[in-house]
This record gives structure tokens, C-alpha cells and sequence, in this order.
């Protein structure tokens, strides 16, 4: 039995479809406009009459959500988080870990491995530190913040089953350009973040991303562009934004796009726990958090990640920037795919994944198929 969804607009990351039809079970078998639709036996048929549909969004910097953080270690927890987030339109992820204790992150690795293992919609492992600085640690315990070190990263990397696929790290540190060389062996994105590098220093570096643009690393200035500004500036960067409107004001979200081009911008949420969760006290990497008027931030107001929702933050990069759909699914599935090489997702092409969000017609996400499977949002949980 396949699914076919039938008079939608389809945004396939390639093109667009007006009047379109798409079929599938748990890969696309067909998609194209309902002037090719030929009926077969085993259709099972849903008219969406104008609905949108776009690829299953990616999201490759969440610590968590739901009461559940990435660091916890626990599977079935991690398991149950990752079910939560595909409610908001997320059929790809990569949960982050922090700034812990080596024992800490070890307990996290194997966690998320064995999750993995029984979860396909975690694709890898994003690192957040600890080979960061200090000067910029954001909502990372300073206590511990090592230098970078490759045996480490190996040991990391083994535990989780190979599948760490971006880490974030300060390229100024000594020791910097032999981590680099492992990462591009193991086909591990090295994400400048947390960082206090220079421009002379980052064009030294081998970083092709940058972890929350503007947040937590040396600032765009007049004499001296920093991270931001060899963000800005280089071609090759790929450039994280959270845009829940409180990490970046809508301007320099705009201001961004229009530097960088939807092409080299990816959407993040940078979640953590008390995404879905009443407002009130949480808790990240062992610190309190006080989360009030949609913002996650430590006692001393720092921001500690976000709470923020992937279908929020798709349809605030349009409000922000003025894109139109297909930019922002550029933003949202396409890049990402593209750059951890995740080469059954990203886009709605026969063979593909069936990963894949409906949304009416005023762009409120209404289901999520994932690898085929019907998730129906629940905008309460």
C-alpha cells in the first residue's frame, strides 16, 4: 500500500509543483504535477486541495527538548525526544551534546548510539565543545573547557559508533590544526563556535561552518572582522541561525541572508529541555535556567539555547528576511543535506527518504511523514 497525496503545492527542493500529486511508502516512489498522476492498485489516497508540502526539516544543533536532553545518556529517553521533535517537522537530527565532563560526554555517546540504533532519524552527532574559549563560553560551564585534543575526539567518536558529523571548537587554540586534520579524515565538519579567533587566524583555519552565527564568538567590528565578519565574507561557510528572534534581531537575520545567500545558510534551533515544557526553571549542563517569554537563559541572563520550534523558526526566516517558500526549504533541508552528505535526504525526488511536512495553506505544519511514517502535529506538547 502507498500513500498519495494529491493537489498539493510541492516544494522539492528542486523545483516547484502547483498542482502536484506524491507517492510513497517508506521512500518517494513519484512526484510530479497531477497532470502525470495515473492511478494504481495499491493507492491509498488523501486529497490536500492547495496544501503546501516540503522536505522533512534538519536539524543539526539541538541539545534537546521535551523534557529530555541529549546529555542525559539515556536512550529511550533520547529516543522519546527525537519522536517529539518529528512533531515539529524535524525527520532528520543531530543531537548536540556540551561543555561536560569527559565521563559525562562518554555516558552521552553511548547513549545516543544506541538510540541511533533503533531511531533513523538520528543521522549523527553534533560535538559542542569542550575544545572551546573560555572568553566566549556562552552557557557552557567554563570548569570544563580543554584545549583540542585529538585522542579525545577519537575516543568520542568510537564510542558513538562513528557518527559524530560536526563539532564545534575554537581553531585559535594550539594544537588546532592536527584536530583539523583527524575531523577531515573521519569526514567531521569542523564548526567554528565559542570562539575568539581573529580573521588572519580563521583564514589559517580549515572550519567550513560556524555554530549560531553572531552568538558566543568574536564579533564583526570595523578593524577587525572576527568570526562573524570570516563568516560573512568567505564563500565556503555554512552559517547556523537560530531565529527565535531573541538570539539575533530580525535585522542582522536579514542582514545575513543577504550576505550569505540562502544557499550557505542553515536553520538551527539549538533547543534545549524545556522546549514543549511549561515555562518556569530547567536546567542545562547541571546549571539553572529560567525560561520566560519564549527565552531559555542562565541566572547570570546569558542565553542558554533556545526553546524554540523548527516550524517556528521556518516561518519566522520568511517574516524576517522576506524570503519566499523555496529559500527558506534551502535553509531548512536542502543545505544540510548537501553538507554532511545525507544523500537520501533534503529533497522529494524518487528513491529518497519520504521525509516530508504538510502545511495549510497560512503555513501551519499539520503532519509529518517520516521515512513514510504519519506524525500529526501537536502544537501542546
Amino acid at each position: 500500500m502507498s500513500t498519495v497525496l494529491k493537489h498539493a503545492t510541492i516544494y522539492t527542493g528542486e523545483d516547484v509543483i502547483t498542482d502536484g500529486y506524491l507517492r510513497f511508502n517508506e521512500q518517494i516512489e513519484a512526484v510530479g504535477p497531477m497532470s502525470e498522476y495515473r492511478a494504481l492498485p495499491n493507492d491509498e489516497v488523501t486529497f490536500v486541495n492547495g496544501k503546501v508540502i516540503v522536505p522533512g526539516f534538519i536539524d543539526v544543533h539541538t541539545h534537546g527538548g521535551y523534557s529530555f536532553d541529549a546529555m542525559d545518556g539515556d536512550a529511550d529517553q533520547i529516543n522519546e525526544m527525537v519522536n517529539d521533535m518529528v512533531k515539529e517537522g524535524i525527520t532528520t537530527v543531530f543531537p548536540t551534546t556540551m561543555t561536560q565532563s569527559t565521563e559525562n560526554i562518554n555516558h552521552a555517546m553511548s547513549g545516543i548510539k544506541a538510540a541511533a540504533a533503533k531511531n533513523p532519524v538520528i543521522q549523527g552527532v553534533h560535538l559542542e565543545g569542550p575544545f572551546i574559549a573560555a572568553i566566549y563560553k556562552g552557557a557552557q560551564p567554563e570548569k570544563y573547557i580543554k584545549d583540542p585534543d585529538v585522542s579525545l575526539l577519537d575516543h568520542w567518536n568510537e564510542l558513538s559508533g562513528g557518527l559524530v558529523k560536526l563539532i564545534t571548537y575554537a581553531p585559535e587554540d594550539d594544537g588546532a590544526a592536527k584536530f583539523e586534520d583527524y575531523c577531515l579524515a573521519h569526514k567531521i565538519v569542523p564548526s567554528v563556535g565559542h570562539s575568539n579567533a581573529t580573521r588572519a587566524q580563521m583564514l589559517a583555519s580549515r572550519a567550513t561552518h560556524v555554530t549560531h552565527l553572531y552568538n558566543a564568538q568574536r564579533e564583526f567590528k570595523h578593524r577587525e572582522p572576527g568570526v562573524t565578519g570570516h563568516a560573512m565574507l568567505e564563500d565556503n561557510m555554512y552559517a547556523e541561525l537560530i531565529c527565535d528572534g531573541f538570539h539575533i534581531v530580525p535585522d542582522m537575520i536579514k542582514l545575513a541572508y543577504e550576505q550569505k545567500g540562502p544557499e550557505r545558510i542553515e536553520l538551527v534551533t539549538d533547543s534545549m529541555r524545556a522546549k514543549g515544557m511549561p515555562e518556569g526553571i530547567s536546567e542545562l549542563g547541571g546549571q539553572k535556567v529560567i525560561v520566560k517569554d519564549k527565552q531559555a537563559r542562565l541566572e547570570s541572563g546569558n542565553l542558554a539555547g533556545s526553546v524554540l520550534r523548527f516550524d517556528d523558526a521556518f516561518r519566522n526566516i520568511m517574516s524576517f528576511t522576506g524570503c519566499d517558500i523555496a529559500d527558506a526549504v534551502q535553509m531548512a533541508s536542502v543545505n544540510q543535506a548537501e553538507e554532511f552528505g545525507l544523500t537520501q535526504k533534503g529533497t522529494l525526488e524518487p528513491g529518497k527518504d519520504a521525509d516530508l511536512n504538510v502545511f495549510d495553506r497560512a503555513l501551519n505544519l499539520q503532519t509529518t511523514y517520516s521515512l513514510g511514517r504519519k506524525f500529526t502535529t501537536d502544537e501542546t506538547v
